[in-house]
């Protein structure tokens, strides 16, 4: 459905004619252009869209099914874009995440949101508050997008360190370190890292190629190359949170070795606990089966300490055993 629908000329939101076609070109008769919100379209309310915009069918069966990997593209009449905004639920240890699609074109921006975590609303909001930067045009909402969906990114990569470290504390703990809960809680953190990682690491080079950077200095159709310091700025707070995602998906494989390491070496340490037991068990067992064979032939049979005596010899056996293993650190 349409969420919002305006004209923007110098920077400030004007309305226009319901139309879209009539609203394109009035808008680009002022030097402006026209932004439409629609989230989570079917494909009939999108083809009105897709008619008057002239939008490249491939990128609008994108943008209808989504679950797209963030990405840019460049057609004959517009720019595509693919955006991956994430949400991180800290009672539940979840991290999803939405999608954001932005075409732009002469005179024209049409952003498509798929699930809950997109801050088109907030944008918009925004940058009506700030006539100098929307009068850039459509490139000023695609920085606007992205510098909010990366800005929450670092967000989210701070709310996950913290988790982090409750779990390291948690894992090393006397009473929670040898707990199959705790396993469960690590290998669950790093799917949320991994999903992350998904979202953050592929916009790398879209931001890039927006920016100018590397092998990309290219110009990008549709988007001012006055542009190019704010994409920068973006592109620099993106690396720091491939950085932090990086090292969280490392930190948690170390915790992981750890925590594995840990839990083998108090198994083993049980291992010699009921060893030692065993042991202790084992010796008057042992005298007390020598015993039940019932042998006419054993001197001792017929003397009247011989009872007391083998039980004083069972007990003394133990008590040896018992100071030998704890001398070991066994028990």
């Amino acid at each position: 459905m349409i969420v919002d629908f305006a004209i923007y000329r110098d920077g400030h939101r004007t309305e226009g004619p319901e139309d879209f076609s009539d609203a394109l070109v009035e808008a680009r008769g002022a030097g402006g252009f026209v932004w439409i919100g629609l989230y989570e379209p079917t494909q009939g309310e999108f083809g009105l869209v897709t008619e008057e915009f002239g939008l490249h069918p491939l990128a609008v069966e994108d943008a209808l099914k989504a679950h797209q990997r963030p990405k840019l593209e460049v057609y004959d009449d517009s720019l595509f874009m693919v955006l991956k905004p994430v949400l991180y639920e800290p009672d539940s240890d979840t991290v999803s995440t939405g999608e954001v699609m932005i075409f732009i074109g002469e005179g024209f921006v049409v952003t498509v949101r798929h699930g809950e975590g997109s801050p088109l609303a907030a944008v918009r909001h925004r940058l009506e508050h700030d006539p100098e930067l929307l009068g850039k045009g459509p490139t000023a909402v695609v920085y606007a997008i992205s510098d909010a969906v990366v800005d929450h990114y670092l967000e989210v990569a701070d709310e996950l360190q913290t988790d982090l470290e409750e779990l390291e504390t948690e894992v090393f703990s006397p009473e929670g370190g040898g707990s199959r809960n705790s396993a469960a809680r690590i290998y669950n953190f790093k799917r949320q890292i991994l999903e992350f990682r998904r979202a953050s690491g592929p916009l790398t080079l879209p931001l890039t190629r927006l920016a100018g950077l590397g092998p990309f200095g290219v110009s990008v159709p549709y988007v001012n190359d006055k542009a190019r310091p704010y994409f920068r700025d973006v592109n620099d707070h993106l690396a720091r949170v491939n950085d932090a995602v990086e090292s969280l998906d490392r930190l948690v494989s170390d915790i992981l070795s750890a925590h594995l390491a840990q839990m083998s070496v108090r198994q083993n340490d049980d291992m010699r606990k009921i060893s030692a037991w065993a042991a202790m068990a084992a010796v008057p067992t042992m005298i007390a089966g020598i015993y039940g064979m019932n042998f006419d032939h054993m001197p001792e049979l017929h003397w009247v300490w011989s009872y007391p005596a083998v039980i004083a010899l069972m007990a003394g056996l133990v008590a040896l055993l018992y100071r030998t293993f704890k001398r070991r650190d066994w028990m």
